[in-house]
């Protein structure tokens, strides 16, 4: 099946360790793994931000006052999907680190979650929505070159 075409703006907002984070996500990366992901065409922005602004997005949009590692506002579905990944640049560096992965494969998997949210997938509605959303995840990854991320 051939690829979906996407429509992608990639911002960094004013984090520390900048270079690291703008070297593990090169556009044509970012871009690839999401085409990857997706099951439509797409118009996607995918932000970096700082764990201040990680938090109030989370505050404010779903009443979690904390920063997480992605966020994804889904505005349509069809016919093409239009969405806003947040990545918590600190948040996703310290993951990484405890989980033993590369930034890089983890933003690969952060961004891959976060497409599959847009087009309406979940993993909070259930164990059976939970495990068939990780299966795509890991499938989708695999074809990509990245190990398993529940792995470990």
């Amino acid at each position: 099946m051939p690829l979906k075409s996407l429509s992608l703006s990639l911002q960094f907002g004013p984090i520390d360790h900048a270079a690291s984070h703008r070297a593990a996500l090169p556009r044509h990366s970012v871009t690839r793994w999401i085409r990857h992901a997706l099951e439509r065409d797409a118009e996607i922005t995918v932000r970096v931000v700082d764990a201040t602004e990680g938090q109030a997005l989370n505050r404010d949009y779903r009443h979690k006052d904390y920063a997480t590692n992605v966020l994804t506002f889904d505005y349509s579905l069809a016919p093409v999907v239009s969405a806003d990944l947040v990545l918590c640049a600190p948040v996703v560096a310290r993951e990484a680190q405890e989980q033993g992965k590369s930034l890089q494969a983890h933003y690969a998997h952060l961004l891959v979650h976060g497409a599959l949210h847009a087009q309406g997938w979940d993993h909070e509605t259930g164990k059976k929505d939970a495990q068939a959303m990780e299966a795509r995840e890991t499938r989708i990854l695999a074809r990509l070159g990245f190990d398993d991320p529940y792995a470990g």
